[in-house]
């Protein structure tokens, strides 16, 4: 493949990440001026922990960076990870350690707080290490930028006095937007109070925008002081325009909550001479109840719990898909994710390239310099081994789940077999904490019964290394016979599941025969079988 018939086929792609890059490519139609590199930008809030919403920005922001690259042959680009950690702590988080510190503190910037996990210089320090430390593992090429650090060193005073120059600009924009209430308070500036170190709400009177000097109320009294050096910052909308100009952000992608804010912060970001970012609006994601998710709440999924029951691949692919479409984003979404990721990823070699370029694997694969692993397979899916470990109990280890594996896997050891050695580790903890509680097997039914001991007799009949497909076969030819009196297949299927193995649903049952062994499955047979029996004597009784 040349290079050539990637970019071409890729100006035409439909894929999400290459549409956002055709952006940048009319923003800049000759590239950027004197061979500049594009900046991509993210943000974060470092209010409470990072979870998975504050982590897709940076990947989704990534992949289009990628693509952006793929399109003008490898212009240069950066991206910034950017932390508005000078921000006032406004509550205080459900989901953290001593409360009481925090609560001691509100208002502070969250780079004036005290870690409550005593482990960092601050609150924002906390969570802004978290939030790297996942970025790092994951291979990003960013770089980090504290907005305490760019207000404390003087490097956003000059941008600050323009916007002091530009103050009642920057008003008219913002005023007709907020309730009556709101706009007598409001200013475009937050100074921190001298004496509580508070960050205040209050009207301001520029004096100098050349030196910064504006004058406010502070508990009962005048106040004039400079906005330089970190004491004081920007409004939210404001800041964030300000920040497009400063750096020189080319583009920003951000939630659909955001919208209006995008419109606002573009208007001041033209008042400052700059203009605002191409960027991506997309949908939100939710709770298994259906609700925003929230930092302060702490209701949606941190990080480490995707990697303790998923993989690093498999949230790559979730957060890859259908950008503006709202997902649940809970435990429960990670089986399905780790099986399609692989699914796609074994699709991708033969596929021709224009497919390729919309297949989440290929994105992925590249993200981060990469693109090695087009073709490859696991041996079984993440389903089958949650099946398997659930009829093993919550008890479950590492080694009995390779011995099973051995019935089934040409060399079956985790050295042999990296990638599923991390989907056993995840496969064994989803199941320690979600699935082991909540199964429940059934007595069959007297039909059920018989149609078990029908696949006991072949079960028995079977040679130890009957296939995987010559099981499903048998399974299929009794749940077709009439005389068990199955409407259909399906209903055959769910008295496997529900009554084997405890759960509504399940694997290919050839396959899980295979995996789990013969004898150890004629085990489970007999073990229904009893129930059944006793369910007969009971009612009998």
């Amino acid at each position: 493949m040349t290079d050539t018939a990637l970019i071409d086929t890729a100006l035409k792609s439909k894929a999400w990440p290459f549409e956002e890059a055709r952006k940048i490519m009319k923003r800049y139609p000759e590239g950027k001026p004197e061979g500049a590199p594009v900046l991509f930008e993210t943000g974060y809030g470092p209010s409470g922990l990072p979870h998975i919403g504050t982590f897709q920005e940076v990947l989704r922001t990534t992949l289009v960076r990628r693509a952006y690259e793929v399109l003008t042959g490898g212009a240069p680009t950066r991206l910034v990870a950017f932390s508005d950690d000078m921000d006032g702590l406004r509550k205080v988080p459900e989901n953290i350690p001593n409360p009481e510190l925090l609560a001691a503190n509100l208002g502070k910037p969250l780079t004036r707080i005290p870690d409550p996990f005593g482990l960092h210089e601050s609150f924002a320090h906390h969570n802004n290490a978290k939030l790297r430390e996942f970025l790092d593992r994951f291979g990003f090429e960013y770089e980090f930028v504290s907005a305490s650090d760019r207000y404390n060193s003087g490097a956003f005073d000059a941008a600050l006095a323009d916007v002091l120059l530009h103050y009642d600009a920057i008003m008219g924009v913002m005023l007709p937007t907020l309730r009556e209430e709101r706009r007598r308070t409001y200013s475009p500036v937050l100074p921190v109070s001298p004496t509580s170190g508070v960050v205040l709400q209050v009207p301001v009177e520029v004096l100098d925008a050349a030196s910064g000097m504006i004058a406010f109320e502070d508990e009962g009294r005048r106040v004039e002081q400079t906005v330089f050096g970190g004491r004081a910052k920007l409004q939210w909308k404001v800041d964030w325009a300000m920040r497009w100009v400063d750096l020189g952000v080319d583009y920003e992608m951000c939630g659909k909550d955001l919208t209006d804010s995008v419109t606002q912060s573009g208007k001041i970001a033209k008042i400052l001479g700059g203009r605002r970012p191409e960027g991506l609006i997309y949908e939100l994601f939710l709770d298994e109840n259906g609700e925003k998710i929230s930092k302060s709440k702490g209701n949606g999924l941190t990080i480490d719990q995707w990697l303790t029951y998923g993989t690093e691949d498999s949230l790559g692919f979730y957060l890859f898909r259908e950008p503006k479409s709202a997902k649940q984003l809970h435990i429960g979404v990670i089986p399905k994710a780790v099986d399609e990721y692989w699914q796609f990823r074994g699709n991708l070699a033969a596929q021709e390239l224009d497919k390729q370029l919309g297949n989440p694997v290929w994105h992925l694969l590249r993200a981060n310099g990469g693109g090695e692993g087009a073709g490859d397979t696991l041996p079984v899916t993440f389903g089958l081994l949650l099946n398997l470990v659930g009829v093993l109990g919550a008890d479950a280890t590492e080694d009995q789940v390779w011995s099973y594996l051995a019935n089934y896997v040409a060399e079956a050891t985790p050295q042999a077999h990296p990638e599923l050695k991390a989907l056993v580790a995840a496969a064994l903890a989803t199941n320690r904490d979600y699935i082991a509680p909540t199964l429940r097997r059934r007595a069959p039914s007297a039909q059920e019964a018989a149609a078990l001991r029908a696949l006991d007799d072949e079960l028995a009949r079977a040679p130890a290394d009957a296939t995987a497909e010559d099981l499903q076969n048998a399974v299929y030819e009794i749940g077709k016979r009439e005389e068990f009196g199955f409407e259909n297949l399906r209903d055959w299927f769910k008295a496997l599941y529900e009554t084997l193995l405890g759960s509504s649903q399940g694997p290919r049952m050839g396959s899980f025969i295979a995996l789990y062994g013969i004898p150890e499955t004629r085990k489970l047979i007999g073990q229904a079988l009893e129930m059944a029996g006793d369910a007969q004597v009971t009612q009998d009784r």
